[in-house]
């Protein structure tokens, strides 16, 4: 096979795992006495812990609330009353911006409490048990907690990584109840386990190292991912345009953005080669008598975005016969693109045959290759997507794809373009998912570390730091 320029997979990028270096909870020592908790889902804790509530932990609990939406007085353009919303508990560990803040009427309106910079944040609806440190004096919706945690018997970090390793837990229990959420009474009595505060700063201190390190990794692996989709894009784009073979004479393409290609390949454009048709959708729309039925698949935008995978072979939703009659069919082999919202310009090749939404454009009786065709337009899905958000359109008309310039090879160097390609995606896939698999491994140990450690399975008592280790910055650990 000839040499795709730039492809060479070698090149350092290790793909982990995935967590060498990283202990597991079973290389550590365990406490030389238990006793059961009579906890269930706890089970047995050291000799000297103690089984309480979460309410011993705390001097007070702090409700949140929403001042009216569609009244101007109760919310500020600018200064005012920072207001927590779950959205802002996403962003990360410390909480020290929000979306939205609120007036003094607004926090009237209410009863609204101002919750002082330090304490900890616990979500009770959506994304529920979800924990976050306040870096601001703000108030909360009422789907956040406010938790003053009394140091004099309990470590407020300590604390934090106890309501982390409660979420699964939390979020089992709730869904068996007839509503999703909490209530602050169940938090107050959510179950606690109290060693000496001396070993709660001790494990919280162990916590926040160890899943720093594991934090780490985790993000060098994303970034691993990322960099391996770029490499494949590169290496796409160049097969496709500028051919396998490196010392063929080049000519310039007459199209800026394509700049040269090779001197024998010819460049056209995809409504001369094609017939460009958009897809069309049933009216009205939601007639039961049209849609969710089981007659023919229905492919939407939804459909062709959802992987990055060549070809679409099922669908989850099915048109009527009704629904189906009324708008085209494509038919299997057939390559469709997404030509509206946020993620246009994504092809597909369908093994099926199918209606189509009219968010999607389909290439027929297409005279060159359809594998070429779907990953030349992969390596134009960012330039499909300014062009169109440049012209102030959300979507590409069939006009539009119609003067899409596609640079043509013969076909033999076709055939060999897509067989050394679809080599490489496979290459580069296997080493994508062995780092998402190496995520999830690392994620895992994450989380049987922090729950190991909170329930005095592991014994970090005489747990120290290496001396080369610097304290990690809390606002870059992730819960």
């Amino acid at each position: 096979m000839k040499n795709l320029s730039g492809a060479n997979l070698n090149n350092g990028a290790a793909v982990g795992p995935q967590g060498e270096g990283i202990d597991s909870p079973s290389t550590f020592p365990r406490y030389p006495a238990y006793k059961e908790s009579r906890v269930e889902w706890l089970g047995r804790l050291p000799q000297h812990w103690i089984v309480g509530c979460l309410k011993h932990t705390l001097i007070e609990l702090i409700s949140g609330g929403t001042p009216e939406s569609n009244n101007p007085a109760y919310w500020a353009d600018g200064d005012g009353v920072p207001w927590v919303a779950i959205s802002d508990m996403t962003k990360g560990l410390v909480i020290n911006g929000t979306a939205k803040a609120i007036t003094e009427d607004g926090l009237r309106s209410k009863g609204l409490r101002v919750m002082p910079a330090g304490g900890l944040l616990y979500s009770i609806y959506a994304s529920i048990g979800k924990v976050a440190v306040l870096g601001l004096s703000a108030v909360t919706n009422q789907a956040i907690l406010g938790l003053v945690v009394n140091g004099a018997v309990a470590d407020q970090q300590f604390v934090r990584w106890w309501l982390v390793s409660l979420e699964s837990w939390v979020k089992t229990v709730s869904s068996s109840n007839t509503q999703d959420n909490l209530n602050a009474e169940k938090v107050k009595n959510l179950p606690f386990a109290f060693p000496t505060l001396t070993e709660q700063t001790q494990i919280a201190r162990f916590l926040d190292h160890e899943t720093a390190r594991i934090d780490a990794l985790i993000e060098e692996q994303q970034r691993l991912i990322e960099l391996l989709k770029e490499k494949r894009q590169s290496v796409i784009s160049h097969a496709v345009t500028k051919g396998l073979d490196p010392t063929v004479p080049m000519k310039d393409s007459g199209v800026e953005w394509l700049g040269d290609v090779p001197a024998h390949w010819v460049v056209s454009k995809f409504g001369y080669i094609s017939s460009v048709v958009r897809g069309g959708s049933p009216r009205p729309a939601g007639d039961p008598e049209l849609f969710n039925g089981d007659y023919s698949p229905w492919v939407t935008v939804a459909e062709i975005t959802k992987d990055d995978e060549i070809y679409l072979d099922e669908t989850e939703s099915f048109l009527t016969k009704k629904g189906s009659d009324q708008c085209r069919i494509f038919s299997k082999g057939t390559l469709v693109l997404s030509n509206s919202g946020a993620t246009l310009g994504v092809p597909k090749i369908l093994m099926i045959d199918a209606n189509a939404n009219d968010g999607v454009v389909g290439f027929e009786n297409i005279s060159l290759d359809k594998e070429y065709s779907y990953l030349y337009l992969t390596t134009l899905t960012e330039g499909l997507r300014d062009r169109a958000a440049g012209s102030g359109q959300p979507n590409l008309n069939t006009d539009i794809v119609k003067s899409i310039d596609v640079p043509i090879p013969p076909s033999n160097e076709v055939v060999e373009i897509v067989a050394a390609v679809k080599k490489l995606r496979v290459q580069f896939n296997f080493l994508s998912k062995e780092a998402v698999k190496g995520i999830r491994l690392l994620q895992e140990r994450r989380s049987a570390l922090i729950s190991a450690a909170v329930t005095g399975k592991i014994d970090v008592r005489g747990w120290q730091p290496p001396t080369s280790a610097q304290t990690p910055v809390l606002e870059q650990e992730a819960v």
